[in-house]
């Protein structure tokens, strides 16, 4: 194992070991072998990252910077991202098997987010109040939150990290970054581009770990004042309980099981090339997944049959080909689970078109898979696999796709194809998810909120209402009367 890349923490402006000295390795999916290996943090380093959180935002250089120049370090880091996105995308890929095309190229689109917030640093503005009391002077302003715990998965970590890391910066806070322990290696490279950068040190602290050693400690320091989720609905419940403790403002963007459906009027090229980009993309493993396909029943055979022939052409195999569309899973249990939910679905009357099963080479490889559905409680249309398999149900009627649309207790994406433009801003509208595309799926911007309904979570990543979610409204009251204060047992 000592031959193995070994990547440390970053508390504080320093790299450095977990306190006590626990090692896990990373294992790269499409091998099924150990890579690499990294340092895990303990509640005592923990603490040293919150409590230089808390420090810096009274240290002039932070505090005292102004907005501007806020904005010109995350212009620096931005930049650094773009340069180092091949290095990092090959990082991600080797170390979570998503397919090195995306992982190098949503990198590098990321540096644009870190450029849309730095240009929002000092565009946040307060407000003058037409006041009802004629001696008085009354404004606001907005302030940093304070200190943020920012959490994110190991699925498109470097996109997660920028929609929470770019508005809160540029907000003037200080973060504890936690990567996921399961493919953490490239978010502990990031953190030398934070480095580079030139934040001052405890700006921004970079731990990965286990539950109960760093997540816990984390999301329940009483330091803590804002919690940023990204994960699961059963982890978002222990963030919300655990935020008891601190009173933290808590934004949580979960998982879903997102509908994409297809009226009989759609481009059939279109909404296959759009279902196959919301299942087959990322393998699978986004949580915008469009993982339930709605399909009126007068096109389901003939749209069927053109995703048969589009999937012919699908080549799954080595993340790091740049002719590779469908990669590993990031772990062995979600193709176990897969599987398991596979078989239910079939014992539910549901029929596998195609794939329906792990591959027999190395690595945690799982076959693109279509499930024709006959209702709409079969498993596949109710559980999140994150994996590649598609499933569709029929429907007859637009109030009846709506209903099954909304059939769920999640609500982050949602897909409409259709060439009626009438019937898009209806069923759009009527859709309750936080996003909803239309004749597209899975694009993304920064200037564009992304966020879910319900189970989903709540709370928006990116745009404008990003940045606002990092501040706190101040009111200041300024007495400009000549005479001082009269009867002070009256509120005036």
């Amino acid at each position: 194992m000592g031959h193995l890349p070994h990547f440390q923490l970053f508390i504080d402006g320093e790299w450095s070991e977990g306190s006590d000295a626990r090692v896990l390795t990373s294992e790269n999916p499409a091998t099924g072998q150990g890579w690499a290996t990294f340092a895990c943090a303990s509640a005592g380093d923990v603490d040293r990252a919150v409590a230089a959180a808390k420090r810096v935002l009274d240290d002039p250089a932070w505090r005292d910077m102004t907005q501007t120049a806020r904005g010109k370090l995350l212009y620096r880091l931005a930049d650094l991202v773009a340069e180092h996105a091949p290095r990092l995308g090959e990082l991600e890929t080797t170390d979570s098997g998503k397919l090195l095309a995306e992982t190098a190229a949503q990198t590098g689109y990321v540096a644009d987010y870190y450029r849309y917030f730095a240009g929002l640093a000092d565009k946040v503005e307060g407000t003058v109040l037409p006041i009802d009391k004629p001696d008085m002077h009354v404004f606001t302003t907005r302030e940093p939150i304070g200190v943020v715990a920012a959490i994110v998965p190991w699925n498109a970590q470097m996109f997660l990290t920028a929609t929470k890391l770019g508005p809160a910066l540029a907000a003037g806070c200080s973060v504890v970054l936690k990567a996921s322990e399961i493919a953490p290696v490239p978010m502990l490279e990031f953190a030398r581009l934070i480095e580079q950068a030139g934040f001052p040190p405890g700006v921004v602290s970079v731990i990965t770990g286990d539950a109960e050693n760093c997540a816990i400690p984390l999301t329940r320091h009483p330091d803590i004042d804002r919690i940023a989720f990204t994960g699961g609905p059963e982890t978002a419940r222990h963030v919300v309980r655990n935020s008891a403790e601190n009173f933290a403002v808590t934004s949580l963007e979960l998982g879903g099981k997102s509908p994409i459906v297809v009226f009989d009027d759609a481009d059939l090229d279109g909404a296959a090339n759009g279902l196959i980009a919301g299942n087959f993309g990322a393998s699978g493993q986004s949580c915008v997944a469009g993982t339930r396909g709605l399909v009126h029943r007068s096109i389901l055979e003939p749209l069927i049959a053109r995703i048969e022939e589009k999937a012919q052409a699908i080549r799954l195999g080595d993340p790091l080909q740049a002719d590779t569309h469908v990669g590993p899973l990031c772990t062995a249990a979600q193709v176990h689970r897969i599987e398991e939910t596979l078989s239910k679905a079939q014992g539910q009357g549901a029929v596998i078109r195609f794939g329906g099963k792990a591959t027999d080479r190395p690595g945690n490889y799982m076959m693109p898979t279509l499930v024709q559905c006959t209702s709409p409680e079969t498993e596949t249309l109710q559980v999140e696999m994150f994996g590649p398999v598609m499933s569709l149900l029929p429907f007859d009627t637009e109030d009846e796709a709506i209903a099954l649309a909304n059939s769920t207790p999640f609500g982050l994406g949602s897909g409409v194809f259709t060439q009626n433009l009438a019937r898009a801003h209806r069923v759009s509208k009527r859709i309750r998810a936080g996003i909803c595309w239309v004749n597209t799926y899975r694009a993304i911007s920064p200037i564009a909120p992304f966020g879910g309904f319900n189970q989903s979570g709540y709370g928006r990543e990116a745009g404008i209402e990003a940045m606002l979610d990092y501040t706190r409204t101040k009111t200041t009251w300024i007495s400009t009367a000549q005479e001082p204060m009269a009867n002070p047992f009256i509120m005036r």
